[in-house]
């Protein structure tokens, strides 16, 4: 994946939220964490379409962790409102991913370089990179 030099890189579960920066080549990103935001999950209607009793008995639904990716799209929109962010890769597992695109601003969609869904939280920075340069 062509990753431009100083482009954000999101990590996202449902849990955790990192930002990291690419202080690399554009082929082979070498990642510098930036920030780890403190979110509030407070949007839940993130759940709404996850109200199925039998989604939530055998545990596929959670609603903390799909109000914490809505919480992490709705940060990364407000930096891309405000212009302090040109280009993002976002590196999150399926569910998360998937709710997280539903909440994308416009202005993020622009600048949204990439997506993959993975659960890389927690990996070391140099798996994160080469799985970013073979993406």
């Amino acid at each position: 994946m062509h990753l431009p030099k100083n482009a954000h890189v999101a990590l996202v579960d449902g849990e955790n939220f990192v930002v990291m920066r690419n202080g690399g080549a554009p082929l082979e990103p070498k990642l510098d964490r930036s920030e780890k935001p403190d979110l509030s999950a407070s949007n839940y209607s993130a759940g709404v379409k996850h109200q199925d009793d039998a989604g939530q008995a055998l545990g596929r639904t959670d609603l903390e962790e799909l109000a914490h990716g809505a919480a992490a799209a709705a940060w990364l929109n407000a930096k891309a409102v405000a212009g302090e962010i040109d280009d993002i890769l976002v590196i999150a597992d399926p569910k998360t991913l998937g709710e997280m695109r539903r909440h994308y601003h416009t202005e993020l969609e622009k600048r949204l370089v990439g997506e993959i869904a993975k659960t890389l939280t927690g990996e070391p920075t140099k798996r994160i990179e080469q799985i970013i340069a073979d993406a």
